[in-house]
């Protein structure tokens, strides 16, 4: 996507140091970042300086690759990089991905090999969310009011995004559209990011309460709902950004389409429902405080809660595959059903 004229992946390669947006200084400074050392690169996926499947998946792949540059010979140092790298963010299962390609290239190819399937893993990403643009599109009607939650747009992969995809398409096939975006406490990664995404494209959009959902929904005024994933189960249960859940059942009473989109490296094939998908649980800081810029656009940390209190903060939930109507993958839109996302392994 263009950012000031210019188009920007969200995360690239350079020789060996990886080049990131970082996603906590936006939407109010546009900033690129330089991660030389893979254990500089996991501090920024752990910090969430990016973040989003996609573009965790491809950093990750990226610090893999840069451990097997700096390892030499040292097989121990890339296993032990490993082990650190997938420490970052345990729900998310494009991390996985990314790290279990990169790896078996690196020992098979060594670094070189290592590198150009970190690459791969960067253009395959951006094809597939091409895709999910493509299919999902034809759920957005002209006039349709879309709701959304947290930010699965080009920021959270390398480029186009899943949910946000079929937007970009459907936009471009002259449709008009109106994104309700809701918040997403406690990051508010869809107040800060999607809002600033949307905006970027000139496409009309509302900021909801995250706890507004509901109320619109009762009131007619969502048409359709779409959300990314950050782990798809073998049985459709879906792990998603907190307070997906809720949006889900408030979907599914009033009548409303809820569809997930993800590509194909965000199933966990080998996990068998949403019981056994790992759920981060991440500071309470990030409950008690928020960021923004004063007068003079400086960033400061504010307590927003009353001091002393504790806070619990898990990263994500997990939605039933009975409350989806459907994944809108690369490969098509597909039910939540075990054996249609068996199926995906083989088209």
């Amino acid at each position: 996507m263009k950012v000031n004229g210019t188009h920007y992946r969200t995360v690239w390669m350079q020789q060996t140091t990886v080049m990131l947006i970082d996603q906590n200084k936006l939407p109010f400074k546009f900033e690129i970042i330089a991660s030389p050392h893979h254990t500089e690169t996991c501090e920024v996926i752990k910090d969430m300086r990016v973040r989003g499947a996609g573009a965790i998946g491809v950093t990750a792949g990226y610090a893999m690759a840069q451990a097997f540059a700096e390892a030499g010979s040292d097989a121990e140092y890339v296993k032990i990089a490993r082990k650190r790298i997938e420490a970052t963010r345990p729900t998310a299962r494009n991390l996985f991905y990314a790290t279990d390609r990169v790896f078996a290239a690196g020992i098979k190819h060594g670094s070189k090999g290592a590198m150009q399937e970190a690459e791969l893993l960067a253009t395959e990403d951006i094809e597939s969310c091409k895709a999910i643009g493509r299919f999902g599109s034809v759920l957005i009607d002209d006039g349709c009011r879309m709701e959304t939650h947290c930010n699965a747009g080009w920021l959270a992969f390398t480029d186009y995004g899943s949910a946000l995809s079929p937007v970009y398409h459907a936009v471009a096939e002259g449709k008009n559209i109106l994104v309700y975006v809701d918040e997403t406490r406690p990051r508010s990664q869809g107040a800060r990011l999607t809002a600033w995404e949307l905006a970027n494209e000139q496409i009309p959009h509302t900021i909801l309460p995250d706890n507004a959902g509901a109320w619109m929904m009762s009131q007619g005024e969502i048409d359709l709902m779409i959300v990314g994933a950050d782990r798809i189960a073998r049985n459709g249960d879906t792990a998603n950004k907190i307070g997906t859940l809720e949006k889900a059942i408030a979907a599914h009473h009033y009548g409303i389409p809820f569809y997930i989109a993800a590509p194909l490296s965000t199933f966990d094939f080998d996990c068998a429902s949403g019981k056994d998908i790992p759920i981060e649980a991440r500071s309470e800081a990030e409950v008690l405080y928020q960021s923004g810029p004063d007068k003079d656009g400086v960033l400061h940390e504010i307590l927003v809660a009353s001091p002393g209190s504790a806070a619990f903060n898990p990263a994500f939930d997990v939605t039933p595959a009975n409350l989806i109507r459907g994944i809108i993958t690369e490969k098509g839109i597909i039910r939540p059903r075990e054996e249609d996302i068996i199926k995906l392994r083989e088209i």
